[in-house]
C-alpha cells in the first residue's frame, strides 16, 4: 500500500489575516470549500452577542454594519505570537482567549467543509508566512505554537505548516525561468523566489517575509487622514495653566489598528477621551473621538478608510476619491487622492520592494534576471506596489489572475502529501 493511501484526511486552510479559505485536492486540481453561498474566501472575522452562537465571516460584517448588540473583531491572525493572545476576558458574559476565539473560526471552517464534502478532516496543511513578527525572534517562534495550540482546540488531531508564498508557487502556471512570488497579505509581505525548467519542475531557491501588510496600509491612511478629523496633532490645555501640549498620539494610533480597535471601547480610553475633549483647543475635533468610542464606531471607520483605499487605487474619473465619515457626521469625509494615498505608503512601499531585493540577494540572483513577478494577496494589487517591484525588476512580466486564491490553492494541492 502506498504512503499516500494511509495518508489521513488533511485538509488545506489558509488562515489569513483579512480573508480566509479552505481545500482540498481533486485530481491535479486544487478545489476550495463553498464557505458562504457563492464564496469561496471567508472574511476572518467574529461577532460576538447575547445568548447566540459567535458569527463568523459575513454575517460577522453584517452584524457590525447593521448596528447588532455586541463585539465585532477582525485580523485576529495578528495577536499570534503576542501575550494578548492568552489573557482571558469577559466577552459578552463569557471568560475566554483569543485562541479559543480563533479556535472556533477554525473549527467551523472545519465543519463546513466536513459538510460540503461529506469527508472528516483529521488533520490540517495550513498556511503560515514566512515570519510572523520579522523583529522579534521570539514572538516569531512563539506565534507558530500559538497557531499550532488554535488548530489543535479546534478539533483537528495534528497540523503542518508550509510558508505562504511557498503554497503560491505550487498553483503557479509553470513557465520556465525564474520568478518571484510576491504575497502581500492583510499583516505580512512574503517573498519566495523559485526557478522552473521547461517541463514545469519547480526549485525553490530562497523564502523572506516582513510583517507588514494590508491592515498597516490601512492603519496608516487612517492616522494621516482619518485620526487628525478626531484631534490627532491637536493642542490639549493644561488643566493648571496656561500651556498647550499635543494629544497624545496612542489613542488614535490604536483607533486606526484593526486588531486594538476592540480595546479601545474600555472604560480607561473612553474616560481619556472624554478628558481630553474637556480641555481641548478644538473640542469638535475630540468630541468625534469621544463619540467614536462611545458609540463603538471604530470597525465601521476602518472599514470607511479601507473602502477609500481600494477607491483611490482604481478611482473613477467622475468622483474624487475620498473616505466618507458620514457615519461620524453628517457631510465629514477626507480626501484620497491617489498622490495622497502614494505618499502615505511610500515609505512601506519602499519596504517591501527592499525585503524583495533581499530575498533575491541571498540567493545571489540580480532583479534583472527575473523572469515574472507573481502577485498574491488583495493589497498586491496596488498600483503603487506594482511600480515599486517593476522599477526592483524591470525585465519580469507581472501576473496576477489568481491573486486572491493561489495561497489557498497551493495548499489544497500539497495537503494530500503533508502527512504522507
Amino acid at each position: 500500500m502506498s504512503a499516500s493511501a494511509t495518508a489521513p484526511n488533511t485538509l488545506g486552510i489558509d488562515f489569513g489575516t483579512s480573508n480566509s479559505a479552505a481545500g482540498i485536492a481533486v485530481g491535479d486540481h486544487p478545489w476550495l470549500v463553498e464557505m458562504e453561498p457563492g464564496e469561496t474566501t471567508l472574511p476572518t472575522a467574529v461577532f460576538f452577542e447575547p445568548k447566540r452562537p459567535m458569527r463568523i465571516g459575513r454575517s460577522a460584517t453584517r452584524a457590525l454594519i447593521n448596528g447588532d448588540e455586541g463585539r465585532f473583531m477582525r485580523a485576529l491572525k495578528s495577536l499570534l505570537g503576542t501575550p494578548l493572545l492568552r489573557e482571558e476576558r469577559r466577552i459578552n458574559g463569557e471568560v475566554t482567549d483569543f485562541i479559543q476565539i480563533i479556535a472556533r473560526f477554525l473549527a467551523e471552517v472545519k465543519s463546513r467543509a466536513e459538510a460540503a464534502t461529506h469527508q472528516n478532516y483529521t488533520h490540517a496543511l495550513s498556511g503560515r508566512p514566512v515570519h510572523f513578527h520579522s523583529s522579534d525572534f521570539a514572538r516569531d517562534a512563539q506565534a507558530e505554537v500559538d497557531l499550532r495550540d488554535c488548530y489543535l482546540a479546534a478539533g483537528f488531531e495534528d497540523v503542518r505548516f508550509l510558508y505562504e508564498p511557498e503554497a503560491a508557487v505550487r498553483s503557479a502556471a509553470p513557465a520556465k525561468g525564474l520568478g518571484l512570488i510576491v504575497d502581500i497579505g492583510g499583516g505580512t509581505s512574503d517573498f519566495t523566489l523559485f526557478e522552473q525548467d521547461s517541463s514545469g519542475a519547480t526549485r525553490i531557491l530562497g523564502s523572506h517575509g516582513v510583517r507588514l501588510g494590508g491592515t498597516d496600509f490601512d492603519r496608516q491612511i487612517s492616522i494621516d487622514h482619518v485620526m487628525p478629523l478626531l484631534g490627532r496633532g491637536s493642542q490639549i490645555r493644561n488643566a493648571f495653566g496656561t500651556e498647550t501640549l499635543p494629544a497624545p498620539n496612542r489613542l488614535f494610533n490604536d483607533l486606526a489598528t484593526w486588531q486594538m480597535i476592540p480595546f479601545m471601547y474600555a472604560a480607561d480610553s473612553r474616560r481619556a477621551a472624554r478628558e481630553l475633549a474637556k480641555y481641548a483647543v478644538e473640542p469638535k475635533k475630540l468630541n468625534r473621538l469621544v463619540s467614536t468610542l462611545e458609540d463603538e464606531l471604530g470597525h465601521d471607520v476602518a472599514f470607511t478608510v479601507e473602502r477609500g483605499k481600494i477607491q483611490a487605487n482604481a478611482p473613477d474619473s467622475s468622483t474624487e476619491p475620498r473616505i466618507d465619515l458620514r457615519i461620524l457626521e453628517r457631510g465629514l469625509n477626507a480626501p484620497l487622492t491617489a498622490p495622497l494615498m502614494q505618499a502615505s505608503l511610500d515609505k512601506m512601499m519602499v519596504e517591501i520592494a527592499h525585503n524583495a531585493a533581499e530575498t533575491l540577494q541571498v540567493a545571489d540572483v540580480a532583479p534583472r534576471q527575473i523572469d515574472r513577478l507573481v502577485m498574491v494577496g488583495g493589497s498586491s494589487l496596488l498600483t503603487s506596489l506594482d511600480a515599486a517591484l517593476r522599477q526592483l525588476c524591470p525585465n519580469a512580466r507581472v501576473e496576477n489572475r489568481n491573486a486572491m486564491t493561489a495561497v489557498a490553492d497551493g495548499l489544497a494541492l500539497a495537503a494530500p502529501m503533508a502527512f504522507a
